[in-house]
């Protein structure tokens, strides 16, 4: 027999879907900020992910820096949106069961 979820059950459910999806738009936007070049002084300083291949200018470290930085807190954040995501998740369940039994 299907139950309806309502009140505070409801809620939960919203904050998961938020979290979840958060964390993946994150990630995702990580990724593509990891992949996105980066210049300084007139020359190309390639990406977080890949620089660029050579000898580079001592300019291009400050913003290779910069950029590898805002690609690890926007992963992070990713991470622990997800993280939170499940730990929601699994707290609900915890408490759906105690409720059942």
């Amino acid at each position: 027999m299907p139950t309806t979820v309502s009140g505070a059950g409801l809620t939960v459910i919203t904050l998961n879907k938020i979290l979840g999806g958060a964390g993946l738009a994150l990630l995702l936007g990580g990724v593509l900020l990891g992949f996105r070049t980066v210049a300084a002084g007139g020359a190309e300083c390639g990406s977080a992910f890949r620089p660029a291949a050579g000898i580079t200018p001592m300019a291009c470290d400050n913003a290779l820096n910069g950029a590898s930085t805002l690609t690890i807190a926007v992963l992070i954040a990713g991470v622990l949106c997800l993280i939170g995501s499940v730990a929601v998740k699994l707290v609900r369940d915890r408490a759906h069961e105690q409720v059942v039994a």
